[in-house]
């Protein structure tokens, strides 16, 4: 790990000990190396740091450009392995960058939801995830955040709310799985992901 990286990691490990109680429930699924993709769902802006701490390793995240302009941690984010998305969500030379860093054996996260939630329940799949899953077809690992969006909902305050990551078992895809017009195929693809995460328990990862 890079030093900034490494002190970030290290940090954001305390911090979600200490302030949210925090537990990842079966991280050992979670590849240590090679490409891979670790899909979550998206509660918080919690989520990208406590993902990042159940790997033994460096991953790489998506997040808003504007987030670069914070002071003092914005010029930190690109020595932390963020990619810059605009703010539309539409944003292809992002997904390209991903695609190549999976390619090339790194490993990301990717909320297949797009957006954090509102309310705390699941939404819809987007097709991105999909599409990087046709273009690298690499292994996916599913995870579930319980207790994010209560501790820090969109538009809310930070409040002292236990968290947990559930990590269920690495999902892989083949070519027989990308059939039909490619769009479709992205949708569907990110719609089985999504329906693995949702079966994922407290109980049972």
């Amino acid at each position: 790990m890079g030093a900034v990286y490494w002190l970030g990691y290290n940090a954001s490990k305390i911090i979600a000990k200490v302030c949210f109680s925090f537990r990842a429930l079966h991280a050992e699924r979670i590849p240590e190396k090679g490409g891979m993709i670790l899909a979550m769902n998206h509660q918080s802006y919690l989520d990208p740091p406590l993902a990042g701490i159940c790997c033994r390793r460096e991953i790489y995240f998506l997040a808003r450009k504007t987030l670069l302009e914070w002071p003092i941690l914005g010029p930190l984010f690109p020595k932390l392995n963020v990619i810059p998305v605009e703010r539309d969500g539409h944003d292809m030379s992002a997904l390209k960058a991903v695609i190549r860093l999976v390619r090339a054996g790194n490993g990301t996260i990717v909320f297949p939801e797009g957006t954090r939630t509102l309310d705390g329940a699941l939404r819809q799949a987007q097709p991105g995830l999909g599409l990087i899953i046709a273009k690298t077809f690499a292994p996916v690992v599913p995870m579930r955040v319980f207790g994010a969006y209560e501790a820090f909902p969109k538009g809310g305050q930070p409040r002292l709310r236990p968290i947990t990551i559930a990590v269920g078992e690495p999902m892989q895809f083949t070519a027989d799985d990308v059939q039909g017009p490619a769009r479709a195929a992205y949708q569907r693809l990110s719609e089985r992901v999504m329906e693995r995460i949702a079966s994922l328990t407290l109980e049972a990862a």
